[in-house]
């Protein structure tokens, strides 16, 4: 962690040699992660973008899709990829919080026979958390991540346990229309930095999914590409783009515009929404901006960064109201139309 520290230290800049040193690896591991992951994992390559940037950022990810769409896969592979601890929790009905977080138990000490409290960690304790169908569980044991996912600790009989840092969620849900799932509490929601949809495959991607997975029994091997010190210092290198102060102004303002209160808001926001976003939500489209820039080889961020994310950074924290219901207008709809009508083209320079 010394290493850590003398690169991420506040005399640090772009410019550095050392950031520059960190920039050629950047670019490397980033290319040999997508690698592994399309020896599994045929096409999706905006998701698999998607999941790059909220390891980045240092946020956690809902993957939204079908059964069958390969959720589970994709997470899996690149939690190794990844090189970090990885563990998952199949979210039922039936699940307790402490099945999640971990939980106190009296055990006998060794020599003096005494009772003592000893403290078992849950799966949370990992670096990559797969929650599993996490909306197939009730709102109690969903609550259980809440802690875990804003301050990285978990409080036990009022004794706080630190996770070791990064630390991710990435989790999977069906669509909420299908039977035996719950809506996930809107405070969790804001937690997420993505709602990544996860749609079906085009034609020849299925085929292929059909040459890869039907001629053989075992899946292809994935190798790590990083560790958590390294990916610790591609999060500090994130932070170093530069934004100009127009780019960070016109996301402002994007985010403002989905509040139907404010004097920004178009009228299909007026009309149609309920809740807009809050100052996290702009928090987490820029800083994802800023780390799709450098996936793209680009040093600075630019407004079509921000408008680009702005779907999967946007659509799970507003919320239409029942004119919109009876409309048939859904949230990716409105937000569409949003931005459509404060395009990022002339602000793309």
């Amino acid at each position: 962690m010394n290493e850590l520290h003398s690169v991420t230290g506040t005399g640090a800049r772009l410019g550095s040699d050392e950031a520059r040193a960190l920039i050629g690896q950047f670019s490397s591991v980033m290319q040999a992660i997508r690698a592994e992951v399309a020896k599994v994992v045929i096409g999706q390559g905006e998701v698999v973008e998607h999941l790059l940037i909220t390891l980045l950022v240092g946020g956690h990810c809902l993957i939204t899709g079908m059964p069958g769409t390969a959720k589970t896969l994709l997470v899996r592979t690149l939690a190794g990829a990844l090189g970090l601890s990885f563990k998952r929790i199949q979210f039922t009905p039936d699940l307790m919080p402490t099945d999640v977080t971990g939980t106190d138990i009296v055990e006998e000490e060794a020599g003096s026979g005494r009772r003592v409290w000893s403290f078992v960690p849950g799966p949370v304790f990992a670096n990559v958390l797969l929650a599993d169908e996490i909306n197939r569980t009730p709102p109690k044991t969903q609550s259980a991540l809440l802690e875990a996912m804003q301050e990285r600790s978990v409080t036990v009989r009022g004794h706080v346990h630190m996770l070791e840092p990064p630390f991710f969620v990435l989790a999977t849900q069906n669509p909420i229309e299908l039977e035996g799932t719950y809506p996930l509490p809107e405070a969790q929601l804001d937690r997420f930095l993505f709602n990544v949809i996860l749609d079906h495959l085009g034609v020849e991607e299925e085929l292929a999914v059909l040459e890869r997975f039907t001629t053989r029994v075992d899946v292809p091997e994935v190798h790590p590409c990083t560790e958590a010190t390294q990916l610790l210092r591609f999060q500090w290198l994130v932070r170093q783009v530069p934004v100009a102060a127009e780019v960070s102004r016109y996301a402002v303002e994007l985010v403002r515009a989905t509040r139907p209160e404010d004097p920004l808001a178009p009228e299909v926001v007026r009309s149609y929404v309920r809740f807009g976003a809050s100052v996290r939500a702009t928090m987490f489209l820029l800083l994802a901006a800023k780390a799709r820039a450098l996936l793209q080889a680009r040093y600075h961020v630019t407004a079509a960064d921000v408008a680009g994310l702005a779907l999967p950074v946007l659509r799970h924290r507003v919320l239409t109201n029942y004119q919109a219901e009876s409309h048939g207008k859904s949230v990716d709809d409105v937000l569409r139309s949003l931005l459509a009508e404060r395009g990022a083209g002339s602000r793309a320079a």
